[in-house]
């Protein structure tokens, strides 16, 4: 199956992160790609703490643009995040699976949030909690070809999560993105290679890239990850399309060769 990653640099410019998003799906398309993932917050990225205007539900225009794309190019598509309203005032940060129909597969919400402080580094203070609702369910999505994990960025640091997928057969993870360049640099790519190898899938990782404003940037670095934890494609420091095969057969050649996931004895 060849997959395709989007990198974007989005903004709080909704109709403006929607046709940019189009546009690079589009070209994810022209060059083959059966699979299609957005990065986190595709569709409107401000400044952590401030208002988001356009939280919406999962028949609201985000998703609808999602189901939209997936059925006009026959393909899977990945919706990145969006806010989703939710009860008490927070919203969730959710991510989408649809199919080649236009049909919602799967609904994540994020369950591990950003609440670091990073001045240290250089970086600011984080409290996505103070606008963002937790999810509680572990997403993994049947498909034609394999079982498919969702997670979101900080998501990434905690293997449980990506052992409970295994348990359920996982082949696919899929992490969409928006790290900060201070933790980008130094771990962003261990961590991908990292849950790839410890549970023998591949993993997709489109991020966001670039200055967003001037008071927020995100690493970029969009990966495909394969079982061996080799990196298959890698995109620049840029909004663009990259592509990657990933073939079935050697998944199973790696968990046959190495059947770590029958060893487990914890």
């Amino acid at each position: 199956m060849r997959v395709g990653l989007v990198q974007m640099t989005s903004t709080d410019d909704l109709p403006a992160n929607l046709k940019a998003a189009r546009g690079l799906v589009e070209s994810a398309v022209q060059q083959g790609a059966e699979w299609v993932a957005l990065p986190e917050n595709f569709a409107f990225l401000r400044k952590e703490g401030r208002p988001l205007p356009c939280a919406q539900g999962l028949d609201g225009e985000i998703v609808g643009c999602v189901r939209e794309l997936a059925s006009r190019h026959g393909i899977w598509l990945l919706g990145g995040t969006f806010p989703e309203r939710a009860d008490g005032g927070r919203v969730h940060n959710t991510s989408v699976l649809a199919a080649p129909d236009g049909e919602l597969v799967a609904v994540y919400r994020k369950i591990h949030l950003f609440d670091v402080d990073l001045t240290a580094s250089g970086g600011e203070v984080y409290r996505e909690s103070t606008t963002i609702a937790p999810g509680e369910e572990v997403v993994v999505a049947d498909t034609p070809f394999g079982a498919v994990g969702l997670s979101v960025c900080y998501d990434l640091r905690f293997p449980e999560l990506y052992r409970a997928m295994a348990d359920r057969g996982v082949r696919w993870i899929t992490v969409p993105s928006a790290f900060m360049p201070q933790t980008g640099k130094d771990h962003w790519e261990v961590l991908l290679r990292a849950r790839a190898i410890e549970n023998q899938a591949y993993v997709l990782a489109p991020a966001q890239c670039g200055r967003h404003s001037p008071e927020r940037m995100s690493y970029g670095r969009s990966l495909v990850v394969d079982p061996w934890g080799l990196v298959l494609a890698c995109a620049s420091d840029r909004p663009c399309a990259i592509v990657a095969d990933c073939d079935p057969a050697h998944q199973d050649h790696v968990r046959r060769s190495i059947p770590a996931l029958t060893h487990r004895r914890l």
